[in-house]
């Protein structure tokens, strides 16, 4: 136990604090309502802190002049606060979280004069697809975006059921074979952001690390126009072959000839991925 103790700040150290420390509107969003619940059941929790250590003071053995009373069973006031505080208490979080999860829709149109940037995103073993449709371009393990540009991603799973996450742009969302899940978000300014998978699905689920990079509207022109020099070509081909599993993953990206590449991953066109079978079901 003593060596648990000493390690303990060390672990709490190396952890992140990218969620408090957002750069998106989703983000900040997301961290106003963390902030706002942690306000709320303080509110409860500090004084019943203060509440129990004032009790075992006044009632102290040597205290004579605490009233004890042995017959004492009931104390209307004191039921009424008993219970009214939790209910006021259990009251403002639900309102917090109800009007904040209808507000934070992921599916929902983010407000902004600038037209929305298409990303189409499918999770492998073990990595991450972007197809860019309208710029005809595809990356992995790499999501290269205009920074205060509106992004509207569709996702789907080509293997097992996933997770994409990026703290602090935008809230967690799944990724399932056979389905489309939709997610906004956007870098309100230029930076690096970490993404990564949030949900365990097999033995490179350590490695299904990207970053995000948030640019200037003109660097990404630039990067659009050299990743359709460069690169190989994904059509049906590349894609078996990028989909074949594999482990951390070095960034690259691809020259998009398929339009029809997700369409045909969601809607199972394209067998799913080893990761995604169970012994006994077809292939």
């Amino acid at each position: 136990m003593r060596g648990l103790a000493v390690s303990l700040p060390f672990a709490l150290a190396a952890c992140q604090t990218a969620v408090i420390d957002s750069r998106g509107a989703v983000g900040i969003a997301d961290k106003t309502i963390l902030i706002d619940s942690l306000v709320i059941i303080l509110a409860i929790v500090i004084p019943t802190i203060v509440a129990t250590l004032g009790f075992a003071w006044w009632f102290r053995s040597s205290n004579r002049r605490a009233a004890r009373l042995p017959d004492w069973a009931y104390s209307g006031r004191i039921e009424l606060i008993v219970w009214s505080i939790p209910l006021l208490v259990i009251i403002l979080l639900g309102g917090v979280a109800w009007i904040g999860s209808h507000d934070l829709d992921p599916a929902e149109p983010l407000a902004s004069d600038k037209q929305p940037l298409d990303v189409q995103i499918v999770s492998l073993d073990w990595k991450w697809l972007f197809i860019y449709p309208r710029q005809d371009v595809a990356s992995v393990n790499q999501l290269v975006i205009p920074d205060g540009t509106p992004i509207r991603f569709s996702l789907t799973s080509a293997s097992v059921m996933n997770a994409f996450f990026v703290p602090q742009l935008a809230s967690m969302i799944y990724t399932m074979n056979g389905m489309t899940t939709k997610l906004n978000l956007m870098a309100d300014e230029p930076g690096v952001f970490a993404g990564l998978s949030s949900h365990f699905s097999g033995d490179g689920f350590s490695g299904m690390h990207f970053d995000v990079r948030a640019i200037p509207e003109d660097q990404f022109s630039a990067w659009i126009e050299a990743a359709r020099r460069s690169g190989p070509a994904l059509d049906t081909a590349g894609y078996e072959a990028l989909e074949k599993q594999g482990t951390n993953v070095e960034p690259s990206t691809f020259r998009l000839v398929d339009s029809k590449l997700f369409e045909r991953i969601a809607t199972q066109e394209l067998p799913a991925a080893p990761g995604a079978q169970q012994p006994g079901m077809p292939k």
